[in-house]
């Protein structure tokens, strides 16, 4: 067991470092000695001590606008937000950087992680989509600008992510209309309609299967549930959306389910 004296002497000495380390850190701050901060700032970069370089580079950017230090003071600013996970402040960053440096040093790297903040900053499925939008909008832009980048294949991946959001994102508004049914109105149309957009808009999807069979089951509900003199009409549209659904999927997760509405489509026509 170590001594207690000397732990508490430890104690105090690596307090004592620190409170030393705060001082001289906020006469830096307070200090009109710029050479010295952008010096400090680089030093603070690559220790990785994002949060004070930062506040550093906060300050000297406006200051080296203009000058040869300007395109980097932006790009690390940028960088530092980037690895300290404020995505947000990243990726604004690194569009600033893009558009005042349409072919600066580092516009490539800046339209990527602008691109990569954003989506690592898009959010749950179930949430507003807006964000993964602009990330969308932003991977799509680097890759009209480098299509033949060593980075494709990663913005790709990203941009398939988000789609599959949005998508499941349409999923979970047509499962809310279908469990809705005719609560204060026909919902399992507003679902069929909702499935179909979705399917047009997303032609590849992991999630195309369950549009499809939320398209049939809410027809065959709709069937059911309709006036008497309605319902073969719209038995007969739910068998023909049955054979749309087994055609595109004739081993699909729903297959057993969508048989089931099949046998009970055809037998209320023939009743």
């Amino acid at each position: 067991m170590p001594d207690p004296m000397i732990k508490k002497f430890l104690l105090f000495a690596l307090l004592s470092i620190s409170l030393v380390s705060c001082s001289s850190y906020q006469k830096l701050l307070k200090s009109n000695d710029f050479e010295l901060k952008w010096t400090k700032a680089n030093e603070f970069y690559e220790q990785k001590k994002y949060s004070k370089a930062i506040t550093l580079l906060e300050e000297l950017q406006p200051i080296h606008k203009g000058t040869d230090r300007a395109e980097q003071t932006l790009f690390m600013l940028a960088n530092a937000y980037y690895n300290k996970k404020d995505f947000v402040s990243a990726s604004h960053y690194f569009e600033i950087y893009s558009k005042t440096y349409p072919k600066g040093v580092f516009t490539e790297d800046c339209r990527f992680l602008s691109g990569k903040a954003a989506y690592l900053d898009s959010p749950d499925p179930r949430l507003s989509q807006e964000e993964t939008v602009k990330a969308m909008d932003q991977l799509n832009v680097f890759l009209e600008y480098y299509p033949e980048s060593d980075k494709k294949d990663e913005v790709t991946k990203m941009l398939t992510e988000l789609q599959e959001k949005l998508v499941y994102k349409q999923l979970e508004t047509c499962r809310l209309y279908f469990n809705l049914g005719n609560y204060m109105g026909n919902n399992y149309l507003s679902c069929i309609i909702t499935a179909n957009n979705a399917l047009l808009d997303y032609p590849i999807s992991k999630y195309r299967d369950d549009l499809f069979f939320l398209i049939l089951n809410s027809r065959y509900m709709m069937a059911s549930q309709s006036k008497e003199e309605l319902k073969a009409d719209r038995y007969r549209a739910t068998i023909d959306e049955y054979y749309s659904y087994v055609n595109e999927y004739p081993d699909g997760k729903h297959k057993k389910e969508a048989d089931n509405i099949l046998k009970e489509c055809k037998k209320n026509i023939k009743e």
